[in-house]
């Protein structure tokens, strides 16, 4: 409840309007969030993807390089290439358990952190345009890029859209 004695609405899982409202990206209360509920699962879910996966980047013996990414490790440099993983895996731990925390603290930053994934992915896929990785194999992440990158833009436009308020539906 707020200072007032009136609870605050509650918000509903799809949004009440398809009209995206560019200043919600960055809130003047970043306390608050007046989006659909939709958005926050979809993100909450994403980031325990990325500290799953950067959990295998750190902890696999290979880092996931050649059990997941089909990566040949039989060439010179081979323990490079899995420590580079490993380092990766750490730098995505991180990452992941920053913008949790951000999430958590300031639920109307939902829309930047989904912003910021999304931009992640496509830059992810460019660069692995630039810098192909010769794989025996597809790698997951290689695949999962171009479909992570679309729904966290589905999740950001989400975000910015007004949620129905349930409170308005239900008696007190």
């Amino acid at each position: 409840m707020s200072g007032s004695g009136v609870a605050p609405p509650r918000a509903s899982i799809l949004p009440r309007s398809l009209r995206p409202d560019v200043s919600r990206l960055l809130p003047p209360d970043p306390q608050s969030y007046r989006g659909p509920l939709l958005a926050v699962w979809l993100l909450a879910a994403y980031l325990l993807i990325i500290v799953a996966r950067s959990l295998v980047h750190v902890f696999a013996p290979d880092g996931g390089a050649g059990s997941i990414a089909t990566i040949d490790l039989d060439v010179e440099g081979g323990a490079n290439i899995v420590a580079m993983f490993g380092q990766w895996g750490a730098v995505q731990l991180l990452l992941a358990l920053v913008l949790i925390t951000l999430v958590i603290r300031y639920r109307g930053l939902v829309a930047f952190t989904a912003l910021a994934l999304g931009v992640e992915a496509v830059v992810r896929m460019l660069s692995g345009t630039l810098k192909p990785l010769e794989t025996l194999g597809t790698a997951p992440g290689a695949a999962l890029n171009e479909v992570m990158g679309f729904i966290m833009l589905l999740v950001l436009w989400l975000a910015l859209c007004p949620a129905k308020d349930r409170s308005a539906n239900t008696a007190t």
